[in-house]
């Protein structure tokens, strides 16, 4: 019989909160572990304190999500190798399986030169699965309402060019007007992650808790179940609007009920 999908909740869940409230809550609320989100947070930055947190709350972390966001451009240097660099020897050390990374950005050549043969030589060193995630278009500073272009490098889409590994995050599928599921099948046995969340198909990352967008989210744990997936579930759920812990745990254990149900457990 084939091992249970684990299910994990990302630390960005609880945006603005920190990582251990991320560690507490998902503990808490019955997930088999966390994602790291790595920010400006000094507990994400740090492995002891991760380490730490991990021990305390029984909760093992299952990856981290590497700083590829336009905010964390300087989390541990502003040299986008060093920062992947750092991501896996962090995930080596707290025995996570995945490094979440987003295709490099247009601007960054010398990266994006390099990109590829680097996840090679870094998956390869590590044994960490470095999964590649699909993005969105954005609107351009001063641009048109309805003008959107692509900030990464070749595309939005992963599977232009080709890797090993792929993380699925259906709230970018929503605001990018792609279709997850032919995604999902276009990434074929290299999908080793998912993000799961929800969009209405504005073009903006929402984040939404399963169920509350468009997104085929119940439809795509069945499609993973049925066809022998091996990797993690995530929930990167947007919590931000919450003013009390009370309503973020809420739509945090809805969000878990939701996964646990499509996924036959």
């Amino acid at each position: 019989m084939a091992a249970a999908i684990r299910v994990g909740l990302s630390t960005a869940s609880v945006w603005p909160l920190r990582a251990g409230e991320g560690f507490e809550l998902a503990a808490a609320l019955g997930y088999d572990g966390v994602e790291v989100m790595v920010w400006a947070d000094p507990e994400s930055q740090s492995v002891s304190a991760l380490r730490k947190r991990s021990r305390s709350t029984g909760m093992p972390v299952l990856s981290i999500h590497s700083p590829s966001l336009l905010i964390t451009q300087r989390v541990w240097s502003p040299d986008p190798v060093v920062r992947l660099r750092r991501s896996v020897e962090a995930a080596v050390e707290l025995e996570a399986r995945t490094v979440v990374v987003h295709p490099p950005f247009r601007w960054q050549r010398r990266y994006g030169d390099a990109f590829a043969d680097l996840l090679i030589e870094l998956e390869e060193e590590s044994g960490v699965e470095i999964a590649v995630e699909n993005m969105f278009k954005v609107r351009p500073p001063g641009g048109a309402r309805t003008s959107r272009v692509s900030a990464f490098r070749p595309s939005i889409d992963p599977t232009d060019v080709g890797y090993r590994h792929y993380t699925l995050d259906l709230s970018h599928t929503a605001a990018a007007g792609m279709d997850a599921m032919l995604l999902a099948k276009r990434m074929g046995e290299r999908l080793s992650h998912v993000h799961l969340a929800d969009g209405t198909g504005v073009p903006k990352d929402e984040h939404l808790v399963p169920g509350r967008g468009n997104q085929p989210c119940a439809r795509l744990l069945e499609y993973l179940l049925e066809h022998g997936y091996r990797g993690h579930v995530v929930l990167e759920v947007n919590t931000r609007g919450a003013r009390y812990m009370a309503r973020r745990a809420k739509d945090l254990a809805e969000a878990l009920l939701f996964t646990r149900l499509h996924l036959g457990q």
